[in-house]
């Protein structure tokens, strides 16, 4: 079973939707308890970083994210869930992730002749062969934010160039995340969303 954190982050019911589809047993929650006990977690995400981060404290989800770490339970974060979990973010000022994943997060800058914020398809370029999400590899993604992660390349998994590349999918250990929106994706999404399922599985298996 897959936890999807509930903290109204916006794109919950396309998440559980597309996981349906693909036949994956999934509930939106904020109970530590149920969390902490599912083969996977999920951190979606759509919205404003400061006010995401408010409201992961405000429910006591700070700490139970960081144990699911901890005891190595897949963890995916999607869109904005991705850049919450790097250390920091610049939009509307300095404000502290989940730190999870060194790197910060910072405006796509404006000065590229492109419009911002960043919204339709493209395409992504593998840059570790080795990672079970390299299905990704030449295949368009739809991306929608504002805002881009800037990590060491060692955690990148796949960029986008949109002016600058911008990381597409992010890892450190079983940490993983997507700034683009695996559920709004088409066959391409739905088959990575299935790779974190058979990821799960694996952990399931091995518990």
């Amino acid at each position: 079973m897959i936890a999807i954190i509930d903290y109204d982050a916006g794109n919950t019911f396309n998440v559980q939707k597309a996981l349906a589809y693909i036949g994956l047993d999934a509930v939106l929650t904020a109970d530590p308890e149920v969390i902490l006990n599912a083969d996977g977690v999920l951190l979606p995400g759509v919205g404003a970083y400061a006010s995401a981060v408010a409201v992961l404290k405000e429910r006591g989800l700070v700490d139970v994210i960081h144990e699911v770490v901890k005891r190595e339970i897949p963890l995916l974060g999607i869109c904005l869930g991705m850049q919450l979990l790097f250390e920091e973010s610049e939009e509307y000022g300095p404000t502290p992730g989940l730190g999870l994943i060194p790197g910060k997060v910072r405006e796509i800058p404006r000065d590229l002749g492109l419009s911002v914020p960043h919204m339709g398809w493209n395409k992504n370029t593998l840059h570790h062969p080795d990672s079970a999400f390299s299905n990704v590899d030449d295949q368009y993604t739809y991306f929608v934010h504002s805002y881009y992660v800037d990590t060491d390349p060692e955690f990148i998994t796949s960029t986008a160039n949109y002016g600058i590349d911008v990381p597409g999918v992010v890892e450190r250990g079983r940490v993983y995340g997507m700034q683009f929106h695996p559920e709004k994706s088409g066959v391409v999404g739905l088959n990575l969303l299935r790779t974190f399922g058979n990821i799960t599985e694996a952990y399931a298996a091995a518990k």
